[in-house]
Parts: structure tokens; sequence; C-alpha cells
């Protein structure tokens, strides 16, 4: 599959373990590469739907520097989205379950902006899925909380574990764009390079 991909040395640019998990599912060689420091702040008059796909490109941008003509990289980044206040990761456990109770019992968005770059070409999109969480007492957040890692996750949560089985009632999108990168939709961009 995706034989156009072969004169590329593909690097996905991020430190998540689910992202590497997510893109070892479509069953192309990649390598992963980190650099500190990069700015992700973005302005004030950008529709928070669009602010995922702005960081990712500015993600690249950092990264596109020293890429060189064979490589392809993928830059991503997500966010959960609720009551018009973007949830990135939080602070410290106060602040996950702060979080938490802010979405539970309600519908929120999950947005995932994507971008792919070589030296010659870039695209970019985004991916939004929504995510419904019944109730949850306190006991159940303070049990998540204690007992996973939602301080690297957007939103406090990962879909994946104890808390998607017990919170999420409903879904309307891509799971793996909640999980942190939407594999259908990067597979099909990815048949373009």
């Amino acid at each position: 599959m995706l034989n156009n991909l072969e004169k590329y040395k593909i690097l996905l640019a991020s430190k998540s373990p689910r992202r590497r998990e997510l893109l070892e599912m479509l069953r192309i060689p990649f390598n992963i590469i980190t650099i500190g420091g990069i700015d992700e702040s973005y302005p004030s008059e950008i529709p928070l739907l669009e602010v995922p796909e702005y960081v990712s490109e500015k993600k690249a941008d950092a990264f596109r520097r020293n890429i060189c003509d064979n490589e392809l990289i993928i830059t991503a980044d997500t966010m959960v989205i609720c009551d018009n206040e973007i949830l990135g990761k939080p602070k410290d456990s106060e602040d996950a379950k702060r979080m938490l109770r802010l979405l539970a019992g309600r519908t929120h968005q999950v947005a995932t902006g994507v971008t792919i770059a070589t030296a010659e070409k870039r695209t970019s999109f985004t991916t939004v899925s929504e995510v419904t969480f019944g109730e949850l007492t306190d006991e159940e957040i303070e049990y998540y909380v204690e007992n996973y890692q939602p301080l690297d996750k957007a939103g406090a949560y990962g879909i994946q574990e104890w808390i998607g089985a017990v919170a999420v009632s409903g879904i309307n999108g891509s799971f793996y764009n909640v999980m942190g990168l939407p594999v259908h939709r990067l597979f099909q961009e990815l048949r373009y390079f």
C-alpha cells in the first residue's frame, strides 16, 4: 500500500505514544523526530476549530527547515473544545478534574489538525469528531485522574482508556481522531505525495 511513499523517509514529529501507535496501523515505515521549544501559540481571532491546523502548520514549519529532499514529515495537534473553550493538556490534577467536570453530561468537539510536508509540497487538514459524555460522579473523576495519566492528554482524557468505556455514551466521527490522529483521512491524503 502507498507505494508512492517508497521514495520518502517518513518522519512523525510527535512525542505522543498514541500517534505512534495509530500511524503504525497504516503499515508504513516511519521514524520519530522531536524538537523542543516549538511555539504553539495562536492568534485569538482564529476560529477555535481552525486552531489545531494552525498549530500543526507551525510545528511543520519548525521541522521543515531541516528536512532533506527525500523526507516527508507528519505533524499534528489535537484539541478538545467545549463551551467555546479549548481544553488543552491540563496543568495539574486539579485542572484535569475541572475539565472532566466540564465534559460530564455534555457533547464536545475534538479537532485534530494534521500537516504533511516535504521540501516541495505541503498540505494540511482538520478532522472534527463530536463526543458525548454521560454524567460522571466526583468519585469516578477522582479515580480516573489518580489511576491514569490525563496530564498529557487534551481535555484530560484518553478515549481508549477506562474513562472512554464508562463515560463516552456516543461519538459522531472518527474514533482515531479522538485518540489523536485521524488515520483514515491521513491515509487518503498520503496517496497524493
